[in-house]
């Protein structure tokens, strides 16, 4: 059985330390699973063909023999699709690939050059990865749930969708997520953090936990 190695691409102004990515590399690193996160250049102002540089130096790394996982975050999903579209045919090929949160259509910001818009081109991705999925929140600023359809139907990837996940970042509580860390060792699909309130008994005061 071939090892696996781990790309994890970050976003617009990096995956700080209590980001799901963060959380996903330390706990890969503990099951001795090999993962990098590289930190792409200027990650305030991010420039396209300088983030694709590294990506694309990095996957050219991975041993061929290698099972080639990617789960990238917001603008680093962004650049994913970039390089799906602009790759020759003898690029490395990842096995899997995790989208999630890519920012809006038509979302912009003044220090970000060339990520956005970014092409939406299935075969593409097909050329990229013998597999992508996307996984969206509802409550995204930078992405609305119609959009996150709309692309996961033009590039004909399965969709998950996390109620009120907002943009999936340390600011909605991810965090500690294993359902990625179930996708990423074993290809299962995401699934969302739930949020329940159990009935009361006896008189007890209900309480709020996290089911994972």
């Amino acid at each position: 059985m071939s090892e696996m190695h781990v790309l994890l691409v970050h976003g617009f102004g990096g995956s700080g330390p209590w980001h799901w990515q963060q959380w996903l590399s330390g706990r890969l690193n503990e099951l001795g699973v090999t993962c990098e996160m590289p930190r792409l250049p200027k990650q305030d102002q991010p420039v396209l063909q300088e983030w694709l540089a590294v990506l694309r130096s990095r996957l050219e790394d991975v041993p061929a023999e290698s099972e080639l996982v990617v789960a990238a975050h917001s603008c680093g999903a962004a650049l994913w699709l970039h390089h799906a579209a602009t790759i020759h045919g003898t690029a490395r090929r990842a096995d899997r690939v995790l989208l999630v949160a890519p920012p809006g259509p038509d979302w912009r910001h003044p220090d970000v050059h060339g990520i956005t818009p970014y092409p939406v081109d299935a075969h593409a991705l097909r050329r990229a990865a013998g597999s992508t999925r996307m996984v969206v929140g509802t409550g995204d600023p930078y992405l609305s749930v119609q959009d996150g359809h709309y692309l996961a139907e033009t590039m004909r990837v399965a969709l998950d969708v996390i109620p009120d996940g907002e943009h999936l970042n340390t600011d909605a509580g991810y965090g500690p997520w294993p359902a990625v860390l179930r996708w990423v060792s074993h290809g299962t699909t995401p699934v969302a953090d739930r949020f329940e309130t159990p009935p009361q008994t006896g008189g007890a005061a209900p309480s709020t936990f996290r089911l994972v």
